[in-house]
C-alpha cells in the first residue's frame, strides 16, 4: 500500500466530536537501500536507518540481551445511532514509540509519544537502566521481514466519512422496527481503526503492517405485556469500509429480533449438576477464557497455571484438537506478524488429546529453548508485549449434534454468553448464559436465559466426551483482557457435551 501520510491524518469524523492529537511532521527521510515499502513506512513515521540504529544502540547501552523498537499510528472512530438518528461520533489518534529491553526474563521498557530524536534516546536510555553492566555491539544491518497480507483492503477507512457510513445505522435502525411491532428501541455502532506499524530490534530485523480493523453492532429492546427484554449482536473483521454491506446490516438485524423474541418465552432449569452441551461459534468464550489463558506460556513458566505439569500428557479424549491461529484471512484476531515481529503460525495446543504446545513470546520461548509461536501481543506502543491468544477453537469432532443433544436425559444447550469469571491458576470459572434451552429426553424443549454455570477449565475439558463436526468461528467484537491490556480475538467451538457442570438455575 502506498503510504500517503498527511492524507492519512484527515479524519472520518473530522467535523465530530472527539480529539485530535497530530504527530509532528519533519522531513522526508527515505532510504534508497530499503525496498520501497519499507522506506515509505520509515518516510511515515519520520524516522532514518541511522536513527534507528542509534536508539537501539542506547537502549543495549547498559548490557541488556536483546531491545525493539514498536512504532504505532492509529486512528480511530465511532459513529452511534440511538433514538432513530446518529447523535454521536467521535476520532482519536494514537501515535508513539515503545521502546523494550531485555534482560533475561526481566523488562525494562519507555514510551514516548514523541518521536523525535533526542525524546527517543531519552526513553530509550529509561528502558536501558534494567541492565547494568558493559553495552553490546548492535547489528549493523537490516533484514526486512516482508509479511503475507492477512487482510486485503479494498477501501481504506481513511477514504471513507461519517457521513458515507449514516445510511447503513440507518438502515439497521429501519430493519429492525419493521421486524416486530414490538421493538421499542434501536442502537447501533459501527466503529473502525488503521493502524500504521513498524518493528525493529537489536537482531536487524525490521518488519511493517497496515491493521483495520471494524465492527458493526447492534441492540435491539422489545416489550411485551410490560416485560422488557434485550439483545446485543455483533459482527467484527479485519477489512476497510467495504467490510459494510447490507446484507451485513440485514443479517445483523434479524438476529437480533429473533434472539430478544425468544428470551420473552424463556424460563430457568433447577439448579444442580448435569450434562451441558455448548452451541457451535459463540460457546468458543468457554475455551477461551476457562482454558485458553492456562496455556499461555508465561502462566506456565511461572507455575501459576495448572497445566504447568502436564506438557505432553492427555487433557482431553482423543478426539479433541485445540488450535491457537493467527492467520485466518481478515479474521479479528489474525496479525501478519505478532507485536515482537515474529510470523503468526496455526498454533497447535492439544492434539488429539495430548498438551503438545504452549502459547510463547520472546520470554517465554527463549526460557523453553523453542521457537516462540507468534503470541506476543500488546494493545498498543504503550504497553509491553505478552502471551495472547488470538484466534482460538477447537476443530470438529466425529460426531453430529442431533446425536449430541439426543444422548442427553436432562440437561441444558448453551448458545450465548455475556460475562464470566476465571481463576487461571487452579482454573475455576463462573459463566453468565444469557441465553440456551432445556434438553429434555433428547430434544430442545423451553428457552432459558440468565443462569450461571459454573466449573473447573481443565476439568471440562477432560470432560467433553462428545463433539460434532459443526465447528464455527464466531466473529463477534470480543476483547480478551490481560494484565491491564485488552486487545481483540475470535474463538471457535462444534457442539460438544460437557458430563457434568454445575447451573445456577432454580431450587428444585
Amino acid at each position: 500500500m502506498k503510504l500517503q501520510r498527511r492524507d492519512f491524518i484527515r479524519i472520518s469524523g473530522i467535523g465530530a466530536a472527539g480529539s485530535l492529537i497530530l504527530p509532528p511532521f519533519l522531513h522526508s527521510c527515505k532510504d534508497p537501500a530499503l525496498s520501497g515499502q519499507a522506506a515509505d513506512y520509515l518516510d511515515h513515521f519520520e524516522v532514518t536507518t541511522d536513527l534507528l540504529r542509534k536508539v537501539i544502540g542506547a537502549a543495549m547501552s547498559k548490557g541488556g540481551d536483546y531491545a525493539d523498537l514498536y512504532f504505532e499510528h492509529t486512528t480511530s472512530n465511532y459513529s452511534n445511532l440511538q433514538d432513530g438518528s446518529v447523535n454521536q461520533a467521535s476520532s482519536n489518534v494514537g501515535y508513539g514509540v515503545g521502546i523494550r529491553v531485555l534482560k533475561g526474563d526481566q523488562t525494562g521498557f519507555a514510551y514516548t509519544e514523541n518521536i523525535t530524536p533526542d525524546a527517543m534516546l531519552n526513553a530509550a536510555n529509561t528502558a536501558a537502566s534494567i541492565a547494568n553492566g558493559t553495552g553490546k555491539q548492535v547489528t549493523a544491518g537490516f533484514t526486512e521481514y516482508v509479511s503475507p497480507n492477512l487482510y486485503p483492503v479494498i477501501t481504506p477507512w481513511e477514504d471513507t466519512s461519517v457521513k458515507e457510513k449514516i445510511p447503513f445505522l440507518d438502515r439497521v435502525n429501519e430493519k429492525v422496527f419493521g421486524a416486530d411491532k414490538r421493538v421499542t428501541k434501536v442502537n447501533a455502532s459501527v466503529s473502525d481503526s488503521t493502524s500504521y506499524i513498524l518493528f525493529y530490534n537489536s537482531g536487524g530485523r525490521l518488519a511493517w503492517d497496515y491493521r483495520p480493523l471494524a465492527y458493526l453492532s447492534v441492540t435491539c429492546v422489545m416489550e411485551q405485556n410490560g416485560r422488557i427484554e434485550n439483545f446485543r449482536v455483533a459482527s467484527s473483521s479485519r477489512q476497510g469500509s467495504e467490510f459494510l454491506t447490507n446484507d451485513l446490516v440485514d443479517r445483523l438485524a434479524e438476529e437480533a429480533v429473533e434472539k430478544v423474541s425468544i428470551l420473552f418465552d424463556a424460563t430457568k432449569p433447577k439448579a444442580g449438576e448435569m450434562e451441558v452441551v455448548m452451541s457451535s461459534g459463540e460457546s468458543g468464550i468457554l475455551l477461551h477464557e476457562a482454558i485458553g489463558h492456562a496455556f499461555e506460556a508465561d502462566f506456565n513458566r511461572k507455575k501459576t497455571s495448572i497445566f504447568t505439569d502436564k506438557f505432553g500428557k492427555k487433557v482431553a479424549e482423543s478426539f479433541v484438537t485445540i488450535v491457537d491461529d493467527g492467520t485466518l484471512r481478515s479474521d479479528r484476531g489474525s496479525l501478519n506478524f505478532d507485536d515482537e515481529g515474529n510470523p503468526t503460525e496455526n498454533t497447535v495446543i492439544v492434539d488429539k488429546g495430548i498438551l503438545s504446545s504452549y502459547l510463547h513470546d520472546r520470554i517465554s520461548a527463549d526460557y523453553y529453548k523453542v521457537k516462540s509461536t507468534g503470541n506476543g501481543r500488546r494493545q498498543s506502543f504503550r504497553h509491553i508485549p505478552i502471551p495472547r491468544m488470538r484466534c482460538t477453537r477447537m476443530e470438529n469432532g466425529p460426531h453430529k449434534k442431533e446425536e449430541i443433544i439426543e444422548s442427553v436425559k436432562n440437561g441444558i444447550y448453551v448458545s450465548s454468553f455475556s460475562n464470566g469469571q476465571v481463576n487461571i491458576g487452579a482454573g475455576d470459572f463462573t459463566f453468565f448464559v444469557k441465553a440456551g434451552y432445556l434438553i429434555e429426553n433428547g430434544k430442545l424443549t423451553r428457552p432459558i436465559k440468565d443462569i450461571n454455570i459454573i466449573g473447573n477449565g481443565p476439568q471440562a475439558l477432560a470432560d467433553i466426551v462428545m463433539a460434532a463436526d459443526d465447528s464455527r468461528l464466531d466473529d463477534g467484537t470480543w476483547m480478551c483482557g490481560k494484565d491491564g491490556q485488552s486487545v481483540p480475538v475470535t474463538m471457535g467451538l462444534p457442539t460438544v457435551k460437557i458430563k457434568k457442570l454445575t447451573v445456577g438455575g432454580i431450587n428444585a
